[in-house]
């Protein structure tokens, strides 16, 4: 069965989706969703449409605090002390009817909708999954919805205070203070604030500087192609069966210690690859684009610059970040088991039409396979296996076509997998540092690097792969260590 590519449907669906799947967009939409169900009787009621709007922007701050700040990980646990709080303030008879609503609606819709029904008809995941699922939601590290350490503690708390100054509003409760709402609001964000000042330390230090502007006298490869295993984590990727990866390291250069980008979530991950720079310049911070287009140049602007071409295959939501020129999209509407296979088979194609000098190929069932089976399972280990043979097949293919002659193979992950419970976002154990391996004539062999290295040095690395000029906002180093021509001594040398 051929790969179809992702039709402009399913671009908007990825889209609409991204709402109900990134965190901060979701909080407010289920705060407000849950609020207008529990009230339905009241629909027809002009007087609900005239207080509902007042209610609202009683709450309108806190809402807003709360989208503009994650609770990452251990600060999940400072979210209980507003919460606390709010209920102290604002709790009223019979306001538990709409928290408990609000509890089992976002259980239905993660572990039901979203863990079992959509995997399913999406991926064909079994429909007993959620008897896996629940677990990944109530120790999920990430920056969705399905964070249920993070969203419970939100919801919560903006419901009580959304049904207080509603009741306030309509005198069917006790009244409240416009400046007791100013001053929790102003309470909150000082608090917020210092929370994340304080704790929120785990983040990479940007390199500081611009990458240097010097190229090798001569491109040292003709062609560039990378294959991405999407959340393959690098723990689990060291204990599963890869005969063609583990061959990839011994006779190329291995980065043990290479860390992906804070947040680590897929299109932010692809965009700092392919710019050399972080989420601050390029302008995609999260899944959920609100601008599209990033924001600076890309490796695929610097290669038109001296007449290469660059390709991506990737899922729709990467068009947000590189437009349709530079990404041939597939749909992610397929079975799990069959879905890398066809990628692959759609990459052969895209090589013998259009023969790109530079080729990225994203893999996705291993870490679909993390979102809904978790890490810690065979079936995850079973996917890295998998991917490593397609892998093979796709090199072994390339090679008999003499299109290794002089290019630079490289496999690596854009992010991992957390805690081995299948989310990723945060930071968390299993996600930050991904594999990495470089390969190709020009490619140092049996090399094992340790030393610290980010993934913004992928771009930069192909620029002086090719002797092309690097991305304008490009951060990252060039990866000399990998390199058999010493070119690092050489330039210090000048």
């Amino acid at each position: 069965m051929k790969m179809k590519k992702a039709s402009k449907f399913e671009k908007v669906a990825a889209r609409c989706w991204n709402i109900l799947n990134e965190g901060k967009p979701f909080t407010p939409v289920f705060v407000v969703g849950v609020f207008l169900l529990f009230h339905l009787a009241s629909w027809g009621s002009a007087g609900f449409w005239m207080a509902f709007p007042m209610a609202l922007g009683f709450t309108l701050p806190l809402l807003m605090i709360y989208f503009l700040y994650d609770y990452p990980l251990h600060l999940r646990w400072f979210l209980w002390i507003p919460t606390l709080a709010a209920g102290f303030m604002w709790y009223q008879e019979g306001m538990s009817s709409v928290l408990w609503l609000a509890v089992g609606l976002y259980f239905f819709f993660t572990v039901i909708f979203w863990g079992t029904i959509y995997y399913h008809l999406r991926i064909g995941t079994t429909l007993w999954n959620f008897t896996r699922f629940w677990k990944l939601v109530l120790k999920n590290s990430d920056t969705t919805s399905g964070n249920a350490q993070e969203q419970i503690p939100k919801v919560l708390m903006l419901l009580l205070a959304l049904e207080a100054a509603y009741r306030h509003v309509t005198g069917t409760g006790e009244p409240q203070s416009v400046l007791t709402y100013a001053v929790f609001a102003v309470g909150l964000l000082v608090y917020t604030y210092l929370v994340h000042r304080l704790l929120f330390t785990w983040k990479p230090v940007p390199i500081a500087e611009y990458t240097p502007k010097v190229l090798p006298e001569q491109p040292l490869a003709d062609k560039v192609y990378i294959v991405v295993i999407d959340g393959c984590n690098k723990d689990r990727l060291a204990i599963a069966d890869t005969p063609f990866i583990d061959w990839l390291k011994a006779t190329g250069t291995e980065y043990t210690n290479m860390e992906t980008v804070y947040p680590a979530r897929t299109v932010v991950c692809f965009s700092s690859m392919f710019t050399g720079t972080y989420s601050f310049e390029h302008g995609i911070k999260s899944n959920m684009v609100y601008k599209s287009g990033i924001n600076c140049e890309s490796i695929f602007d610097s290669l038109r610059t001296i007449g290469k071409s660059g390709s991506m295959l990737a899922v729709a939501h990467l068009v947000d970040a590189f437009g349709n020129k530079d990404v041939r999209t597939y749909t992610a509407v397929t079975k799990n088991d069959v879905v890398d296979r066809q990628i692959l088979e759609r990459a052969r194609e895209i090589v013998e039409e259009e023969d790109p000098d530079l080729f990225i190929v994203q893999l996705i069932s291993t870490d679909q396979t993390g979102h809904s089976r978790g890490v810690f399972y065979d079936e995850y280990l079973h996917k890295i296996n998998e991917a490593d043979q397609l892998v093979a097949s796709y090199y072994e293919w390339l090679k008999e076509r003499g299109k290794l002659e002089n290019a630079a193979f490289i496999v690596c992950a854009d992010h991992g997998q957390s805690d081995g419970i299948g989310g990723h976002g945060h930071l968390d154990e299993g996600e930050r540092y991904v594999p990495f391996i470089m390969h190709g004539p020009m490619i140092k062999q049996g090399v094992r690097v340790d030393e610290w290295h980010s993934l913004v040095s992928v771009a930069p690395t192909i620029s002086y792969l090719m002797k092309a000029p690097y991305p304008n906002k490009s951060r990252g180093t060039v990866l000399h260590d990998a390199l058999q021509s010493d070119q690092k001594d050489e330039r210090e040398e000048a």
